[in-house]
């Protein structure tokens, strides 16, 4: 990465916000109407949801204000450009993340339970950003974002703060594991996600 990208130190949050920057920018002229492993969802969705939830996790740590829109119902249009969309919202959760004091007993996060370790806030909002991540290189054809390595400590987080969002509707639901999995095809199953998803199965 290079000296002009913010970080934030925790290396698994950078290590998933590289993930979403190289997956953004790997979207090819036009791909952003393409369809994603979000059902209903195209990039341009993805990447406006993706935003808003890192610009989420900043604010309730700094109390700035969050995003201008529903990162939930986001409106699949784009105005400017989209890489700086999403530059602005991983420098704003890098700066926040980056100034948390890891000793502190817990942070505000703002997802169930709203309040977690600083270890594992930032794994939650690393683990948004991976997947969505991996969501963005799947629908556009690129390679996956994921390593081994990066999944683990995701699903650890994943496993503390998934199912009160999957009753909200935020993950699908859990599929079942197949043989041969490895620590990302356990993630992405777990998350509701086919490993093996492409365009061709939305």
């Amino acid at each position: 990465m290079s000296d002009s990208i913010n970080t934030s130190g925790w290396d698994v949050l950078d290590a998933s916000h590289e993930a979403l920057r190289q997956a953004v920018r790997g979207v090819p002229a036009g791909g952003w109407s393409l369809p994603t492993p979000c059902a209903g969802w195209s990039v341009a969705h993805v990447l406006q949801h993706a935003a808003g939830d890192q610009i989420g996790f900043a604010s309730a740590l700094t109390g700035e204000p969050g995003p201008d829109f529903n990162p939930f119902d986001p409106s699949g249009t784009i105005d400017g450009d989209p890489t700086a969309l999403m530059e602005d919202a991983l420098a704003r959760s890098a700066r926040a993340w980056a100034g948390v004091d890891r000793e502190a007993a817990e942070v505000p996060t703002p997802v169930p339970p709203h309040k977690m370790t600083p270890e594992s806030g930032a794994a939650a909002c690393a683990l948004d950003a991976g997947v969505h991540a991996w969501d963005i290189a799947m629908a556009t054809g690129g390679p996956s974002p994921l390593t081994p390595e990066l999944a683990r400590p995701l699903l650890k987080v994943a496993r503390e703060i998934v199912e009160p969002l999957r009753a909200w509707g935020a993950y699908a639901a859990e599929l079942e594991s197949r043989p041969g999995d490895d620590d990302v095809a356990t993630l992405l199953r777990y998350l509701g996600r086919d490993p093996h998803w492409t365009p061709a199965a939305s």
